[in-house]
């Protein structure tokens, strides 16, 4: 209620990022642990480079962008009377 659109779309989009980039650390913690599993099960050299690690976060932050874009735009051009009403 008294929001602009381009603030209802920004809170959307920082949320959606905010939960895939989440996700991207819960991955790279996991990649690491299975990483090191596997090294010492397996016996093999495993190595963990910071670029795979930075490239693990810009996909998820991309895939944040990408699929909170629709929502977010969908939010944000909704009267917020409507809105409430259906909730």
């Amino acid at each position: 209620m008294g929001a602009r659109s381009r603030d209802v779309m920004r809170q959307f989009l920082v949320e959606a990022v905010a939960i895939a980039l989440m996700g991207g650390v819960a991955g790279v913690v996991l990649g690491i642990i299975a990483s090191a599993v596997i090294s010492r099960t397996l016996q093999w050299a495993t190595i963990v480079s910071p670029g795979a690690v930075a490239v693990a976060f810009g996909v998820a932050a991309a895939v944040g962008v990408f699929f909170g874009w629709y929502p977010a735009r969908r939010a944000s051009q909704l009267d917020p009377i409507e809105a409430l009403r259906r909730e």
